[in-house]
């Protein structure tokens, strides 16, 4: 298969990597024009992904005609934020050459201001979309190295998640087929919110019994809120729900557990975000989800606290003492 891939931060590049080494050539594309040069040169991703030669087949493109165009899949690994608007970009290339690929998205987020997740905001800019995910417990300074990692497809249409699945998995690289898309997008969301929460906790000085009530009662936010909006329970028990939520909770790769370390020491928001460098998706799918619960009036009480504190509204002591006060409750 020919790949495109639209995105070279470390998981855009990482999976280059994978994929390019089971005998795919792959197109990684880089907005910023200084970064392409700095990629086509070196061949090292050094901002993102330092350390990681990149193997002769894949293909630094020079714009994102090039990138798109005439390809088998196209690979989405931009910032839940920009999705739409990099989306609508690459839509209007398809569309006038004719074109339907496969459309793999592999952020994680909830769009801020409509509150949908990245399959519909495709299906708003396309209403043809060939839409799958890729999701799961995955760091990309693992996966670039083809560290053993095991892996999600998703998709309304299972044949094409099995089509995806035979193509792209990997003896480094298992891919497991699934059809309960909402519920898998929604796994890899709202882990980050949770992966917030025990940093913070890690942050202040707690230990692992906070770290672990924090992932356990917050995987049962995760799959409350996914089972009401029409995920299947059982997603949120496998890869993509309890899975990513285990590996962006404990590991020291984890942008969104560093970000919260840094909020438990007592830094700004902005600061932290600065600091860590890197897209930190768990803010605004906090902001995201919050509003979403709202809405729906399904009770997050983590995910609240998480977001007042992002907000400023409380500090991460007062949020701990909210949720350590409530009332009793049965389990």
């Amino acid at each position: 298969m020919v790949i495109g891939i639209v995105g070279a931060g470390s998981w855009g590049t990482a999976l280059a990597q994978t994929f390019a080494c089971n005998g795919h050539q792959v197109h990684l594309y880089a907005r910023r024009s200084k970064h392409r040069e700095e990629l086509k040169i070196t061949r090292e991703n050094k901002k993102y992904l330092k350390g990681v030669n990149l193997v002769e087949n894949i293909i630094i493109s020079k714009s994102l005609n090039d990138t798109v165009a005439d390809k088998d899949i196209v690979l989405m690994a931009v910032p839940t934020q920009t999705f739409r608007s990099v989306y609508e970009e690459v839509s209007d290339i398809l569309v006038n050459k004719n074109q339907n690929p496969v459309i793999l998205n592999v952020a994680k987020g909830i769009e801020k201001k409509t509150h949908l997740l990245l399959s519909s905001v495709a299906k708003d800019v396309r209403a043809d979309s060939r839409y799958a995910v890729l999701s799961g417990p995955s760091h990309a300074e693992e996966v670039g190295r083809f560290k053993p990692t095991t892996v999600a497809i998703a998709s309304d249409d299972i044949e094409l998640s099995k089509e995806l699945q035979n193509e792209l998995m990997t003896s480094r690289f298992r891919i497991y087929a699934n059809d309960d898309l909402k519920g898998v997008e929604l796994g890899g969301a709202l882990k980050n919110i949770i992966a917030l929460g025990a940093g913070i906790s890690d942050g202040i000085g707690f230990g692992d019994n906070a770290r672990a009530a924090l992932m356990t009662r917050g995987l049962v936010e995760m799959t409350r809120i996914g089972t009401a909006m029409g995920a299947k329970s059982e997603t949120f028990s496998g890869l993509t729900g309890l899975g990513d939520l285990i590996v962006t909770c404990d590991s020291n790769h984890s942008r969104n557990r560093k970000c919260g370390i840094l909020i438990g020491e007592g830094m700004k928001v902005s600061e932290a975000i600065e600091e860590v460098g890197m897209v930190v998706e768990g803010i605004t799918t906090t902001e995201a989800t919050y509003g979403l619960a709202s809405k729906l009036n399904i009770e997050m009480p983590i995910t609240e606290a998480i977001y007042k504190v992002i907000e400023g509204k409380i500090n991460a002591l007062e949020a701990v003492d909210i949720l350590m006060g409530r009332d009793g409750k049965v389990e």
